[in-house]
């Protein structure tokens, strides 16, 4: 079994910029990664992470799997939670991975400790993911905007007043009665 080492710890923090037990949780949940799928380094999509947060961990698990958002397999999924959901596409296998220690340290020192040393089911839940794994990364066309003249992918472009436009441009309409049930 592969499990991380103190020069990989060394990567996330020069990558991160600082050791923090947000930085911590990433790198130990990568740890639980490679017990659990036994998966290392995405040089493409092999693997994709659904992070939930956009918290210091991520910094952990980009640098650990290779998930970049650059590169389409790590997506985010904006629910708040500290927890990562882990795809192999090679295997079908799926780990949601969902940080909740068992003991509640307020010590920014002693809870860093405690993430770093304490067994991995004292530090998170193991669960399956509640949803599919995400399709393969897409490469859009470019539109340029009507308004701007900047370009954006097609998928991201509006129609407004005739007009493609790019969301930075487009103007929601915001109409007074839009609940059916209020009338």
């Amino acid at each position: 079994m592969e499990i991380l080492d103190k020069d990989e710890w060394k990567k996330c923090v020069e990558f991160h910029g600082h050791v923090c037990p947000g930085l911590a949780i990433g790198y130990r949940a990568c740890e639980a990664l490679r017990e659990k799928l036994g998966r290392g380094f995405s040089k493409d999509e092999e693997l994709v992470c659904v992070t939930e947060n956009d918290a210091c961990g991520v910094d952990a698990v980009q640098v650990l799997t290779g998930c970049t958002f650059g590169k389409g397999n790590l997506i985010y999924r904006g629910t708040g939670k500290m927890a990562f959901s882990f795809f192999r596409r090679d295997t079908g296998e799926s780990i949601r991975i969902v940080f909740s220690p068992k003991e509640n340290i307020q010590d920014k020192q002693k809870k860093l400790e405690f993430i770093l040393t304490a067994p991995l089911e004292d530090i998170f839940l193991f669960k399956k993911p509640s949803f599919s794994i995400p399709e393969k990364a897409r490469i859009f066309k470019t539109v340029i905007c009507e308004v701007c003249k900047e370009g954006a992918p097609e998928h991201k472009i509006r129609l407004m007043d005739g007009k493609r436009v790019c969301l930075d441009c487009f103007v929601e309409v915001n109409f007074p009665y839009t609940k059916l049930n209020n009338l």
